[in-house]
């Protein structure tokens, strides 16, 4: 590379430095403000300069950066956030944007940059679609969560699917104070906002998982990922042939096991949660139908209940999904990653 830079993102600024190897010459500065327009202005200074290269850590923003970078024909690279503040060093350091920008660019330069994947446009826009999903399902819950606590203050039995008909005929005829009746009433309104929304999206996406190859094969060769959880899975976990094996699939998804061992003690382990909370979501929920009566994991799912507790039985069958989608996208080769016919 002739040019290696480095990029800090910030909602308010960019802050950049970079160096040109062949004469030694280097400059930082900050671009302000922070959007498409301000970068792409920016990066014309190296129009007509071969081989400029530049790293941006894998924080919120950097999708429009690395789309801008390419855009100017200039070699992008994705840090990972974690493995790129390790390698700091033990050395302490006051942590500023001119340090940050900086710390990449000497990486780059340098060859030991943590790479992580850059999925493509419609990879990204597929997981965008589906962390909405993820979003509204949450507010769902959480309104869901304050109706019924709303009847349980007010000492009301428990309405259960409170989104259909009987649910709010029962509400309609529960023993509620003014105020009570108000809140209940509130939150059936935004549930059925929600609704609204969450129907048409999730119609969307299961077309989606019909049209598209490595969708059509997680539904296939796995118990339990049905139309909108192969679009997640798909989507979060992207291209497995960069993992050298299905234990780093694991840990991408966070559901690796993470234990402290020195001299003769060992604290407990916990679950690292680490990478994506959507394909950690997505994992869980195809594990709860993967731990039925009929389904092939339904043997194992047993075992490991019966051994240590049907939580962490649950955890167990979701690892044995994500190795099972490891080896099934993997085995597509280029055609996991297609765009939907």
């Amino acid at each position: 590379m002739a040019v290696a830079g480095g990029l800090d993102l910030h909602r308010g600024q960019l802050t950049f430095d970079y160096i040109d190897l062949g004469t030694g010459e280097s400059c930082r500065g900050r671009i302000s403000p922070a959007d498409r327009e301000s970068l792409r202005g920016w990066l014309r200074r190296f129009d007509g300069t071969r081989d400029v290269d530049f790293a941006v850590e894998g924080c919120t923003g950097w999708r429009y950066v690395v789309e801008e970078l390419q855009r100017a024909e200039i070699a992008a690279h994705l840090a990972e956030p974690a493995q790129t503040a390790d390698r700091r060093g033990s050395k302490r350091r006051a942590k500023t944007d001119w340090a940050d920008a900086r710390h990449l660019r000497q990486l780059l330069a340098e060859g030991r940059i943590p790479e992580s994947w850059i999925p493509p446009a419609h990879v990204l826009e597929t997981r965008a679609m589906v962390r909405l999903y993820k979003d509204l399902l949450e507010e769902r819950i959480s309104w869901q969560q304050r109706v019924h606590a709303t009847l349980f203050h007010q000492g009301t039995p428990v309405v259960p699917k409170l989104g259909t008909a009987d649910g709010a005929r029962r509400l309609a005829a529960a023993e509620l104070s003014a105020a009570g009746r108000q809140a209940a009433g509130t939150g059936l309104r935004q549930i059925d906002r929600l609704n609204a929304e969450m129907t048409p999206l999730r119609r969307q996406l299961v077309r989606f998982s019909s049209r598209q190859p490595g969708c059509r094969a997680l539904r296939q060769s796995c118990y339990g990922i049905g139309g909108l959880l192969s679009v997640a899975v798909w989507a979060e976990l992207g291209d497995c042939c960069r993992f050298a094996s299905s234990d780093d699939a694991v840990r991408f998804t966070g559901l690796d096991i993470t234990v402290y061992a020195s001299d003769g003690k060992r604290a407990r382990g916990h679950i690292a949660r680490q990478g994506s909370p959507v394909l950690r979501w997505a994992l869980y929920e195809a594990a709860l139908y993967a731990s039925r009566p009929t389904s092939p994991d339904y043997a194992y799912f047993c075992r490991v209940r019966q051994r240590i507790d049907g939580q962490r039985a649950l955890l167990s069958v979701a690892r044995k999904l994500a190795r099972r989608c490891y080896h099934t996208l993997r085995d597509l080769g280029g055609q996991a990653l297609q765009p939907a016919a």
